[in-house]
């Protein structure tokens, strides 16, 4: 097996030292070593616990256990690992593994899988699943003078990829992914246990880190379920309307509404008794997953229904609740409370606060606000990661410990089949994928080789409870509501791809509008010019458009029109305006402030095209959510073109907070 190193740390307490990834071999194979502060026993005992770090992982079952006369143990183990997609099958794996203790104190794991040609006993394949197999894979444990464990960890495995359409192959000839999903992932998991262990703190809303855990394993498990829909689960298939886009299933069985039909404090019993699942995979192109996903989390009312959270939200707390009606433009503001994340941050937890939900209160027992319990992991585009997801469930605003969990979400996994062969380390961020000008002039060495041909494919899984005799109008309402989101998360990615302002396969910009890095220049040369002084501290190699992105004072720009509209935000114009992008054009430029502060400029406004610039005093003005933004001061400029013609003008809010 050829092995190339693709992440080297030095070594330290807790540390993941080095990860290697196969090349050329038979299957998918990683080798990773570390450093943890746990013995060797507590660490095989974690190890062998293999749902409670690899989230893939469905169940293990220890069919029979035999000792060895040197005190080692075999077991023979029957594992389920759910499906990434719905565009494929599970796997399931029948092996043999080893423990024993060697000479030194080092543990032993040792694992691979039992064929008919071994003469061994045999496991009947099962429904849903496609065997694959564990090629000769496990773990050393060695211990280290002082405490702690020295841990090394080799992946191989085949997970027949022949099984699979052609353009998800990659997900299973990949070893990045392997290392990722697998092998670094129980290095992380060790990593946490062990910091919990010697640093034992309070996390969140006072809970033990064991019980956050808990309820992330929780939510990762749910949509796994959701996305998998397994027979022997009580999951049935629903006919389709005659278009196959979005698969719908349904589950009554008394497991899965156990539950969910929980009475509450109120004295109101759940309302349903049977869950629907839609879901749907599509393909994605030119969009970096970390970057959409961040996006979706980010801005939730650019693909969310308010009507349809505010009665998914009601149907596990309360009945009775009626159907949902799409109320368009109607989306409350939503607050994001942090609540625990791991070591890396590669993974957090939080709650989404949906606020002014009030006015879905005519048929449902509800609050004004509406809690979502969310778990999201890949939304780092710095971060060498191969999946990225978002995954939530209506929660009561006690966060009782047994109150329901139905998730819902997306997952968006990297299709590039050449993705084992590049460096890990090349990244992205926002602001370079609007580099589009710069990027196409580039001949090598560039992100745009990457991100111009990235392929990705996105799981989108909902589930919905309800009462039995409305399963066919929760049927209607499901298949178009995941539509809805389909296409808005089109919409978003198109706008998200590198090619935003430049020329895009079905996407081309309005004659006469800029790239972005020209834009970006044209603003700060005009700032200089009428203002005297640098917008930007330019140094080093970063763009100039780089730098404009991530500016911590909002800027924005707007047309020359009778009634201008936004064309162009920084994030911190976006942020404070509550909006995307994609947005952005719908906003006008009157409706930013109140009317005292409209009053104020339009009398200040000409004085921006007689001499270059205006100075505003601190002042309110307001979000596109109506949320009131206050600043410390404003700036307003021309901005012009090459030829010195005056292209729009440009806005700086300083020291901008919400109220």
């Amino acid at each position: 097996m050829q092995l190339i190193s693709f992440l080297s740390v030095q070594p330290g307490p807790d540390s993941i030292g080095i990860v290697a990834i196969s090349h050329g071999c038979t299957g998918v194979a990683a080798r990773a070593c570390g450093l943890v502060g746990l013995d060797p026993t507590r660490v095989a005992e974690i190890l062998k616990d293999r749902p409670s770090w690899f989230r893939d992982c469905r169940a293990v079952d220890v069919i029979n256990v035999l000792s060895t006369g040197n005190g080692g143990t075999i077991e023979l183990l029957y594992i389920q690992l759910y499906a990434p997609t719905t565009l494929a099958a599970a796997r399931d794996f029948w092996l043999l593994r080893y423990t024993s203790v060697l000479e030194d104190g080092s543990l032993v794991v040792c694992e691979r899988s039992l064929n008919n040609t071994q003469n061994g006993p045999t496991m009947p394949p099962a429904v849903n699943f496609v065997r694959a197999e564990m090629l000769p894979s496990g773990y050393l444990i060695r211990p280290c003078e002082g405490g702690g464990s020295i841990i090394h960890i080799v992946d191989h495995m085949d997970l027949e990829p022949w099984s699979v359409p052609e353009v998800l192959r990659p997900l299973y000839e990949s070893s990045m992914l392997l290392a990722q999903k697998t092998t670094m992932a129980a290095l992380r998991h060790l990593r946490q246990i062990s910091q919990e262990i010697s640093q034992p703190n309070v996390i969140g809303w006072g809970r033990r880190p064991a019980a956050l855990r808990a309820l992330g394993q929780k939510l990762s498990k749910g949509f796994n379920e959701a996305v998998n829909g397994f027979t022997d689960e009580g999951w049935s298939m629903l006919e389709s309307d005659g278009v196959d886009d979005v698969t719908l299933l349904v589950n009554s069985s008394p497991d899965k509404m156990m539950g969910i039909n929980l009475s509450y404090s109120n004295g109101f019993p759940s309302m349903g008794n049977a869950v629907l699942c839609a879901k749907a995979s599509m393909l994605l192109q030119n969009v970096p997953p970390a970057i959409l996903l961040r996006f979706l989390r980010e801005h939730r009312s650019e693909w969310a229904d308010s009507g349809i959270d505010a009665y998914s939200a009601a149907a596990v707390k309360a009945g009775p609740c009626s159907l949902p009606v799409s109320r368009g433009g109607s989306f409350g503001g939503q607050v994001i409370l942090p609540l625990a994340h791991t070591i890396e941050h590669e993974e957090f937890m939080e709650v989404i606060k949906l606020e002014n939900m009030g006015h879905y209160r005519e048929d449902m027992i509800m609050p004004g606000d509406i809690f979502l319990l969310q778990l999201c992991s890949g939304v780092d585009e710095n971060a060498v990661c191969s999946c990225a997801e978002l995954v939530f469930a209506p929660i009561d605003a006690s966060f009782s410990d047994d109150a329901p969990i139905i998730p819902s979400g997306f997952r968006i996994i990297p299709l590039d089949s050449g993705m084992d062969a590049s460096s890990p380390n090349r990244t992205l961020d926002l602001a370079s994928t609007l580099e589009v000008g710069a990027a196409r002039n580039r001949a090598t060495g560039d992100h745009s080789g990457r991100y111009g041909s990235t392929k990705s494919v996105m799981t989108i899984a909902f589930q919905f409870v309800y009462e039995i005799h409305l399963q066919e109008n929760v049927a209607t309402m499901a298949r178009q509501y995941v539509r809805s989101i389909i296409a808005s998360v089109q919409r978003v990615a198109l706008a998200l791809s590198p090619s935003l302002f430049g020329s895009h396969a079905g996407f081309h910009t309005p004659p006469g509008t800029p790239e972005a890095q020209t834009l970006a220049r044209w603003i700060c040369q005009s700032y200089r010019c009428y203002l005297g002084v640098e917008l930007l501290q330019h140094e080093g190699s970063e763009s100039i458009l780089k730098m404009l992105w991530h500016h911590t004072d909002a800027v924005l720009c707007c047309s020359l029109k009778a009634l201008p509209v936004f064309t162009f935000a920084n994030q911190a114009g976006l942020d404070m305006l509550e909006t995307t992008l994609v947005a952005l054009q719908d906003i006008s430029l009157e409706k930013l402030f109140d009317e005292n502060g409209r009053k104020a400029l339009f009398a200040e406004f000409p004085q921006v095209m007689q001499q270059g610039f205006m100075c505003l005093q601190g002042g309110i003005c307001l979000s596109s959510m109506g949320r009131p933004v206050s600043y410390e001061r404003a700036v307003a400029w021309k901005v012009v073109n090459d030829e010195e013609n005056a292209y729009c003008i440009c806005f700086m809010f300083i020291n901008w907070s919400f109220i």
